[in-house]
């Protein structure tokens, strides 16, 4: 709820972007341009870190409208979360600063589909963010790579994905919803 505008906007943007012919192949960066607001920032007066994931969210809104994915997951009841993620920054974004918001299809495993999403100001990147992202039905379960591929064809030219990435997305997994996962600190 705390970005509820901008997300609006940039859906409207991303729509007239896609009647405009502005559409998107799955292995396209998708780019949109923010600003660093007030309610962005923190004490130390930069965007406070948790803030980057919710923008990046909007980076991910128009990666969907514009490749045509979100069309498709609607009308067979599909949506996608978010399972982990992973940032890194290297820059503090500044009050009014102006960056973008790049995003990108990265790559796949057997259960989820993975993204990145960037700051970046004059072509430098601020701030990096890995993002693994599962499809679930609306009525309920998951729905697998295969289906997802089968309805929505499986991109061409996305790039291998690092070996780090797979490695981080096995070691930061927690256990299946249908599992216990109890809350013991060692």
């Amino acid at each position: 709820m705390n970005v509820i505008w901008r997300t609006l906007l940039v859906i409207l943007s991303a729509r007239r972007r896609v009647r405009r012919g502005k559409t998107l192949d799955a292995a396209s960066v998708s780019s949109i341009r923010l600003t660093t607001l007030p309610t962005d920032i923190d004490i130390l007066r930069h965007m406070n870190n948790g803030r980057y994931l919710s923008l990046f969210d909007l980076g991910r809104w128009d990666l969907l409208i514009r490749t045509g994915l979100f069309d498709a997951m609607t009308e067979r009841g599909w949506y996608a979360v978010v399972s982990s993620e992973t940032v890194t920054f290297r820059k503090s974004l500044q009050l009014w600063q102006r960056f973008e918001v790049q995003s990108r299809f990265i790559g796949h495993d057997d259960k989820a589909v993975f993204l990145e999403h960037r700051a970046v100001v004059g072509g430098e990147i601020y701030a990096r963010a890995i993002v693994r992202s599962r499809m679930l039905r609306r009525t309920g379960g998951t729905v697998s790579n295969e289906e997802l591929f089968a309805a929505v064809g499986k991109p061409e030219g996305v790039p291998e994905i690092d070996s780090w990435v797979h490695d981080w997305a096995a070691a930061s997994a927690l256990p299946p919803v249908r599992s216990s996962a109890p809350s013991v600190w060692n």
